[in-house]
């Protein structure tokens, strides 16, 4: 399989870039659960480019995501909007036989989160990782729905909802989560204006060098929805990776982050509304490790990986017994 993918790969790079173009240093990288990642070179007579291909996986997913060539389009929107984000060499198409793709810069930089919160070299990457994520995430939600493709629109009530499908699906007693629902259905919000929505922003889906954020990856669960649902993810306990006093992404904390996004031009988002999102996302991100636990004890996916973040559902449910408890900072 993968000589036959690395043939078939080889083919698509002569397609775009010259029948003299010559595929280099072919190798499999680990990546998402939605996602096979693979990193390459295109070597051409004028020129190498470095480059990364993700491609979907095929295992059954969680929650509905962006067909690739969607998300290469949301992503060279943002790229056009100021948003750093890598740019799209390719697409792929039916001819290339390799599945539903894309092609993009290779940008070098750490990803992992517990990595991103130890490393001494990123000491000064971290002090300054709130602002660049106020400011990148007003631009997020400032691009002009113009210039995306058409994107699924989800309120806080159609998401809630979701959620709660998912829960009853998985057939699952979970008082904790039971208990979360109903929380997030006595606080849901009122309407707001939509905007783009990343979906996803949080450590790991980061590029992070010495001098901070480089790029912002996976685009694939961009959204038409509320801009508090990105501010109140990347505060969910679980991406913080241990450093629960800073309560964004381990390394910040939310009032800077709002600061610093509303100086950039984002409006001003009411603390209550965050609260909303990030008991949301914590219960999300607990239907996910619930899900992962039952794909790997049904035998549907039997990777090591899935049973390894199933056991985290508990983590999730203290975490939502804290935050209902308690106030945001």
């Amino acid at each position: 399989m993968a000589e036959e993918f690395a043939q078939l790969l080889a083919a698509a790079v002569q397609r775009r870039f010259g029948e003299n173009a010559r595929v280099l240093d072919l190798k499999s990288l680990s990546g998402g659960a939605s996602a096979e990642t693979w990193a390459f070179d295109v070597q051409t007579l004028e020129a190498r480019w470095p480059l990364i291909l993700q491609r979907m996986a095929g295992a059954g997913q969680f929650q509905a995501s962006l067909d690739r060539a969607l998300q290469a389009e949301v992503q060279s929107a943002a790229l056009r909007g100021g948003v750093p984000v890598a740019a799209v060499s390719f697409v792929l198409d039916d001819a290339d036989r390799i599945g539903n793709g894309y092609a993009m810069a290779r940008i070098e930089g750490e990803t992992l989160g517990p990595r991103i919160l130890k490393l001494d070299e990123l000491a000064a990457a971290r002090a300054g990782m709130t602002q660049q994520c106020g400011s990148i995430l007003a631009r997020i939600h400032q691009l002009d729905s113009r210039s995306l493709p058409p994107l699924p629109i989800r309120s806080a009530r159609e998401s809630l909802d979701a959620l709660r499908n998912i829960y009853q699906r998985l057939e699952a007693e979970l008082p904790v989560f039971e208990l979360a629902l109903q929380w997030l259905e006595d606080h849901l919000p009122a309407p707001v204006s939509a905007t783009l929505v990343h979906g996803d922003f949080r450590l790991g889906n980061l590029i992070v060098g010495p001098e901070g954020i480089r790029a912002v990856l996976d685009w694939e669960m961009a959204h038409i929805g509320d801009p508090a649902e990105d501010l109140g993810w990347i505060c969910v306990p679980s991406w913080r990776f241990g450093e629960l006093k800073r309560e964004v992404g381990g390394f910040g904390h939310l009032q800077d982050l709002l600061s610093s996004y509303e100086s950039a031009g984002g409006l001003r988002v009411d603390s209550t509304r965050i609260k909303f999102w990030q008991v949301y996302g914590c219960l999300k991100w607990g239907l996910v490790c619930l899900f992962f636990a039952f794909q790997f004890l049904n035998g549907d996916v039997p990777v090591l990986e899935r049973a390894v973040i199933g056991r985290r559902t508990s983590e999730t449910e203290l975490d939502l017994l804290r935050l209902m408890s308690t106030e945001l900072n």
